[in-house]
């Protein structure tokens, strides 16, 4: 088979509005779940939720039929195939650059642990902040061990806290060493190959668009 007629892997087909998607609706599942409810309707779950049920029919088609006639959604069921599809059905080890104040934050934040993801370390170029830990006792390691650590420790995602004018060499230290997903939290446009997959959170660009609907949103006066 040449490359032309190979199939798509599955990550490429499936957009990333979908996936965000899938992961409301896995929130969505968890809270029904923790109030005992045992099966649900498309229709209810977007009733409940404010979301739209042909669009959940749509995006769970992607992956087979969950649903049965009838009934519904069992509520258990359908959040096991939901972690599943996301890769939460396994350990995810994670490793942040930056041992600055979100850095540290991101480490300590228990909601990655409790949904799987594992933080193991944290690197910076700082030598004052080598050796020691974040308040929960993640350990800081110098970032000229990172190719070693992260091949020894399996991390699958990495994720960079660092000042904008030092995000590309991070992103760059980060692909050379293999690894395939990257969180970033500093501002500007980063550069990645085409098999890696950037995630960006700007958190300025959130607050000026915040800013904006303040500034526009009431324009009756």
């Amino acid at each position: 088979m040449n490359e032309q007629n190979k199939p798509r892997p599955l990550a490429e087909q499936i957009s990333e509005l979908t996936t965000n998607r899938l992961s409301v609706y896995l929130r969505c599942l968890n809270e029904l779940d923790q109030s005992g409810v045992r099966t649900i309707s498309s229709k209810a779950l977007a009733d409940q939720f404010h979301l739209n049920a042909a669009q959940i029919r749509k995006d769970l088609a992607y992956f087979g039929e969950f649903g049965v006639r009838g009934v519904g959604y069992y509520v258990k069921e359908l959040k096991r195939h939901l972690r599943q599809i996301l890769g939460l059905d396994r350990e995810v080890r994670v490793a942040i650059v930056g041992a600055g104040n979100l850095g540290l934050a991101l480490a300590d934040y228990p909601g990655f642990r409790q949904e799987g993801f594992d933080i193991v370390m944290l690197f910076d170029s700082q030598s004052q902040k080598i050796g020691l830990h974040s308040r929960g006792g993640v350990p800081i390691h110098d970032i000229q061990d990172f190719k070693r650590l992260v091949h020894r420790e399996k991390i699958g995602i990495v994720v960079v806290a660092v000042p904008a004018a030092s995000a590309q060499g991070v992103v760059n230290k980060v692909v050379a060493a293999g690894v395939k997903a990257i969180l970033n939290f500093s501002p500007g446009a980063l550069r990645v190959p085409d098999d890696v997959k950037l995630k960006s959170v700007d958190l300025t660009v959130s607050m000026e668009s915040l800013s904006f609907h303040l500034a526009w949103g009431d324009t009756t006066e």
